[in-house]
């Protein structure tokens, strides 16, 4: 499968994250955040060991590497990343929560250009600004 495919694959599989944590986690008796966000990343864990055990790829072999550094400082950013959305989720609107996370993008990709030295293009600047646009229309009140 190339990149495009991954993508859309993982669009398809994340658009439901959103509305099933806000299901989990509001209302009375609800599932605290924390708890939820605790169960699903086990399952990634779990789902992600059973994808390294299928592809044979080694993980004692990569933790000297010096880039591993980045994948600790990206893990440390989604657990923050993740335990607020959760929260957010819990506590407010799936149409509003959501895409106000979904800006992520906006700021990966200007972090993209200025620490990766990746190229701006007018017509990459012009999206960025459709989709911030598009968020402030979809999640305002």
């Amino acid at each position: 499968m190339n990149y495009i495919a991954w993508s859309v694959l993982a669009l398809a599989a994340y658009s439901f994250v959103a509305p099933l944590m806000r299901l989990a986690t509001a209302g009375e008796g609800a599932i605290p955040s924390t708890v939820a966000a605790f169960v699903a990343n086990s399952v990634l864990v779990v789902a992600t060991l059973a994808v390294i055990g299928l592809t044979g790829d080694g993980i004692v072999e990569h933790l000297a590497d010096p880039r591993m550094r980045y994948v600790l400082a990206a893990g440390a950013c989604l657990a923050v990343g993740i335990l607020a959305y959760y929260r957010a989720l819990a506590v407010g609107r799936v149409s509003i929560v959501a895409p106000i996370f979904a800006m992520f993008f906006v700021l990966s990709s200007a972090v993209g250009v200025v620490l990766l030295d990746e190229p701006v293009t007018a017509r990459k600047l012009l999206g960025v600004g459709f989709a911030m646009v598009a968020v402030v229309l979809v999640a305002g009140e």
